[in-house]
């Protein structure tokens, strides 16, 4: 029986908070796949194809970043902490760290997208977002290199998440992988 002091008697965050982080994830992962694909790719094909759903998907992935910090600010379900000590500052730590990291990617891929040639934010073709700025060539090229290096960080910083959570999984055996599993929402 879970008392009222045992940080896994809330059983998982709220329906919202996991359709955000789970969202958050798959967004990651294919707007890295995306930009790792086009690496290998003929230039025409990668600018007209790839980078046009790069882009759309980023604006996507900005509109779920922005919004997941708000819920997360106004009403997102607030869990006690799974771990003291060390263990609670470098969870905190990183948490906050990748959002961090996630705002900061989504503006600078914005700010990219209207700095590059083209100069114009394209979302699916449907419509753009107008360009506050000139294109520049040479601050778009440090913006881009900007870019990549959170990208990098964030997908290091993703691993070592997930592998704190299967740590706790599957080593310490405490359940925390529950409060962010949507079966654990039914529990």
């Amino acid at each position: 029986m879970s008392s009222v002091n045992d940080p896994m008697s809330l059983k998982s965050y709220d329906r919202v908070t996991i359709a955000f982080h789970w969202l958050t994830v798959a967004l990651v992962a294919f707007l890295l796949g995306t930009a790792w694909l086009w690496r290998y790719t003929p230039r025409e094909w990668h600018l007209h194809r790839l980078e046009g759903l790069h882009m759309s998907f980023g604006i996507v992935f900005a509109v779920v970043v922005v919004a997941r910090l708000l819920w997360r600010a106004l009403a997102g379900r607030r869990l006690p902490a799974a771990n003291s000590g060390l263990m609670d500052v470098a969870a905190r730590a990183v948490h906050w760290l990748l959002y961090a990291l996630l705002a900061l990617e989504a503006a600078l891929g914005i700010f990219l997208g209207w700095l590059n040639d083209e100069g114009k934010l394209s979302f699916f073709g449907l419509f753009d977002i107008p360009n506050p700025f000139t294109p520049d060539r040479a601050t778009g090229h440090a913006l881009e290199n900007l870019h990549d290096l959170t990208a990098w960080a964030i997908a290091i910083l993703v691993v070592g998440h997930a592998g704190a959570a299967l740590f706790h999984h599957y080593v310490l055996k405490d359940r925390l992988l529950n409060r962010m599993s949507p079966a654990g929402t039914a529990a």
